[in-house]
């Protein structure tokens, strides 16, 4: 076992999730200068990145969002996490609001305990910094330990519990290949002691026995140190292994949330359907398949009622109209669909249980 002091786990409430959003949603402002605007009669335009997404995360829980690329993913992640303010809605970290006045003062006191691993390993480490220095700085920002030596000793504690040798701290990021960078991004993150990760496709930039290594090093943290993950990706086979809940974005929107297993097993929003026929069967069950047509829509300016309808073989005039509101299933499997309201669309058969792929 590594050195439990490491990280110092909080209390918190009883049955409290440790990250829950509520309503939330994120728009950007993507039209032209005000001037521009005039001389050219010009409306302004509105990014609806997010739209109106609700979930929660139980401690040493992995909550995973999965979709096609540009559906929101990461802007959900970077609200999270205080990168981005909502525009709507509310996150709530052990129950504290962090958009309240209080909340936001208590945000700045527990911001340690909520770190992000980003995509990109070589983009994310700053090249002109020993990896030493790299993982210090959270310590040293957030005034976690006193004295030189006490820094110096967590860092290489830091290193070997992600796999790597004390002695390589002493290296700069260029020296390492992408899977030991994404493991230095690591230690950074585990320096502030967090219990909330947020992780933003952290091995989508990685050869494929070093996404298993980089993965299999994340599920052991999580055990042994009661971690709490949000995990964003489009790798349906990743997600599958990694996560305890799921939740698949279209367009901004959650159109389907429940356990990871039921989700994979019984698909049944027509969108996650069609995320998981993109995957190539490899043992030829001769599993059936719904063909989807067309791209995503357009965040800018979204397709009336339901974003998915253009793509969607159920479609129907309500969908084209009304804007669908979740409906709870069994084990809390929540779908937003007419046409699963209305037990138009016939059910997944047979069950899919995925080995390798990835969309988008």
């Amino acid at each position: 076992m590594h050195d439990a002091t490491l990280r110092a786990p909080a209390a918190s409430a009883v049955h409290e999730p440790v990250v829950k959003a509520e309503g939330l949603s994120r728009h950007f402002d993507v039209s032209a200068p005000w001037l521009n605007r005039v001389i050219e009669r010009s409306p302004r335009l509105i990014l609806k990145a997010v739209e109106d997404v609700s979930f929660a995360i139980d401690k040493g829980k992995t909550f995973s969002l999965v979709g096609e690329s540009g559906c929101g993913k990461s802007t959900v992640a970077r609200v999270i996490v205080g990168l981005y303010p909502p525009t709507r809605g509310r996150v709530y970290f052990e129950g504290t609001d962090l958009q309240s006045t209080h909340g936001r003062a208590e945000a700045s006191r527990m911001r340690h305990r909520m770190q992000m691993i980003f995509q990109d390993p070589f983009a994310s480490l700053n090249p002109r910094w020993r990896v030493r220095d790299i993982i210090a700085e959270p310590i040293r920002a957030f005034g976690l330990l006193d004295g030189k030596e006490e820094t110096e000793r967590r860092v290489d504690e830091l290193l070997e519990l992600v796999g790597l040798a004390a002695s390589d701290g002493a290296q700069y990021p260029h020296e390492f290949s992408g899977g030991q960078r994404q493991r230095i991004s690591i230690a950074r993150a585990l320096a502030s002691q967090p219990d909330f990760l947020i992780c933003d496709e952290p091995t989508s930039a990685l050869d494929v026995s070093v996404q298993a290594q980089i993965l299999n090093l994340m599920k052991e943290l999580q055990r042994e140190f009661g971690l709490t993950y949000l995990f964003i990706s489009h790798n349906l086979a990743v997600v599958y292994h990694v996560s305890d809940t799921v939740g698949v974005m279209y367009l901004g929107r959650l159109v389907e949330t429940g356990p990871a297993k039921e989700v994979f097993s019984r698909p049944q929003h027509p969108y996650t359907r069609m995320l998981l026929d993109a995957i190539p069967d490899l043992d030829m069950t001769g599993r059936e398949r719904t063909p989807v047509a067309g791209e995503i829509g357009n965040p800018i300016n979204p397709p009336s009622g339901c974003a998915f309808h253009p793509r969607c073989p159920f479609a129907a005039d309500r969908c084209r109209t009304e804007i669908p509101r979740p409906i709870t299933r069994a084990g809390g499997h929540r779908i937003a669909c007419h046409g699963i309201e209305e037990n138009r669309i016939p059910d997944a058969v047979p069950p899919y249980q995925p080995g390798a792929g990835s969309v988008a």
